[in-house]
């Protein structure tokens, strides 16, 4: 676990875009009881949709906390009709992201509400609306991340570059990086790869204006470390 903290549809959702033009044909459901996360898939007869992998994984799954503090991306595993892992959550209200690729079927990512304890509402929302960043240089491990954006508007495509201090990131899950952007609603997600092998460099687009945070992941030795910017897209 990493607290950092193909179907041409799918590759339009994994992307965050055009989430709205198609049904999802893959209900997904999450469950979460005693540290333990439990996936469920059906397709629209009933079955369990087979899995295509995408950057090594069967199921990529982001979890975060609803004012966006915690951040998790996990791999979770297969046992007969269900995926699982093991996660501790210490807040009262999570919400999670399930990116999978079914064969042949379409498939929408859908933020799924997370009830921790029964004494919570599922989704409370942010504490306090995000804060846009004056500074687009974080620091994690010795390691130095500056992001350089163009400007950021809605139905443009954008560039978002990534210059590295003090290290060199090797492959992680199939790229150099991966990049996951939600807004601060807690309802829209992205997740993009670099444009290339050799270059952090990633290209997407935003189809709301308003405040994102976004999540940088690099890897470094056995290390992996989640750069959290945040941003205003106008």
């Amino acid at each position: 676990m990493q607290n950092h903290s193909e179907h041409s549809n799918h590759h339009q959702q994994h992307q965050g875009h055009n989430m709205n033009k198609f049904e999802s044909e893959v209900e997904v459901s999450v469950s979460y009881e005693d540290k333990y996360l439990r996936i469920k898939l059906k397709d629209t007869e009933g079955n369990i949709p087979l899995l295509e992998e995408t950057h090594e994984k069967m199921m990529h799954l982001i979890v975060v906390s609803n004012d966006l503090k915690e951040f998790y991306h996990l791999h979770p595993t297969q046992e007969g009709n269900e995926f699982h892992t093991d996660i501790s959550l210490s807040y009262s209200s999570y919400t999670a992201f399930v990116d999978i690729n079914p064969k042949g079927k379409n498939y929408v990512i859908k933020p799924i509400r997370l009830e921790i304890n029964k004494n919570s509402s599922p989704f409370m929302g942010l504490a306090k609306p995000l804060e846009k960043d004056q500074n687009l240089i974080k620091e994690i491990g010795g390691k130095t991340v500056e992001l350089i954006t163009d400007p950021l508007k809605v139905d443009e495509e954008v560039t978002l570059e990534f210059t590295i201090s003090n290290g060199t990131p090797e492959p992680y899950l199939g790229a150099l990086g991966h990049v996951v952007i939600i807004d601060q609603a807690v309802e829209q997600f992205i997740h993009v790869h670099p444009v290339s092998v050799h270059d952090t460099i990633f290209n997407t687009q935003f189809e709301k204006s308003g405040l994102y945070k976004l999540w940088a992941e690099f890897r470094f030795g056995i290390h992996v470390h989640a750069y959290p910017f945040v941003f205003e897209v106008k």
